[in-house]
């Protein structure tokens, strides 16, 4: 038991240094030298393991594969709406594109000239769980008058696979707040205007250690409250002067995330839905 267990380290060691290698240097630049000294194993444990660096790119890729259908699976057992499920499933996946490099570098293999042909699709893995749900969400009547599944499907599968290929070399393109901000501009498109209060663009399952979302759940705009009409009472005998404290609301600086990692700027209720999509170009999440 304690040899298979140092086996099967070795063996996520050797696949999470190949992973890391072919994001940084692509697959064609990678040496398995340097991914077995990256593991700090041995060249010849290397190949006990993966005889040869198309194998090792196939088990990277077979990670990748298996963390999407994990998504997949948890947003089709959740109990909210179907276009919420899409919602969810697309912040997971982008969660697990900025955090886990065997994902990340599972993706950019599949797009890699050199291993196209032999490659797992996973972006056609992610576009048919997408067209599934989008049928049968059009067959419940949860899209708009006038949505086609295909045409929504198409504008989903083009940001999401565009935020994962932009995301490759900012992470800013995969933050949780740029894809909420794609979201808040494309619900009230896709979906009636009824249901619209219900959906929640930030999603509703947060990803491990990010900021709870904030309290509004509905994509329109807020309405400010009335300013109180009620009369002052007396006036009441003046203490001791407080020294000044912060500005209301002041708080850790906006978008500040886990290890000091910037999620984004936060978006209250009251801004408009036509928000920029672009990240700053500098700008890392």
């Amino acid at each position: 038991m304690v040899q298979q267990a140092r086996a099967a380290r070795t063996r996520q060691l050797l696949m999470r240094a190949a992973a890391q290698t072919f994001a940084e240097e692509g697959f064609v630049a990678a040496s398995l030298s340097t991914i077995s000294s990256r593991a700090g194993v041995s060249s010849g444990a290397l190949h006990f393991h993966f005889e040869s660096k198309q194998v090792l790119a196939r088990a990277v890729e077979e990670t990748a594969a298996g963390a999407i259908s994990r998504i997949t699976r948890q947003a089709e057992a959740s109990d909210v709406s179907l276009l919420q499920r899409l919602v969810d499933a697309t912040h997971a996946l982008m969660h697990s594109l900025e955090a886990d490099v065997v994902v990340r570098a599972g993706f950019e293999l599949a797009g890699t000239t050199p291993r196209r042909s032999e490659a797992l699709d996973l972006r056609g893995q992610w576009q048919h769980w997408v067209e599934q749900l989008l049928h049968a969400a059009a067959a419940k009547g949860e899209l708009a008058d006038g949505v086609r599944p295909e045409e929504a499907c198409s504008a989903v599968l083009a940001a999401t696979v565009g935020f994962e290929v932009l995301g490759s070399t900012n992470p800013q393109w995969v933050a949780r707040s740029t894809l909420r901000r794609y979201w808040e501009l494309m619900l009230p498109r896709l979906a009636p205007q009824d249901t619209l209060p219900a959906l929640v663009p930030y999603g509703t399952t947060p990803a491990p250690n990010t900021p709870a979302p904030p309290a509004e759940t509905s994509t329109s705009t807020a309405t400010p409250a009335p300013a109180s009409s009620t009369a002052p009472g007396p006036t009441a005998s003046p203490g001791p002067t407080a020294s000044p404290g912060p500005a209301a609301g002041a708080g850790p600086a906006a978008g500040a995330g886990p290890a000091g990692r910037s999620t984004g700027p936060a978006l209250s209720a009251a801004e408009p839905a036509a928000v920029s999509l672009c990240p700053h170009p500098h700008k890392t999440d």
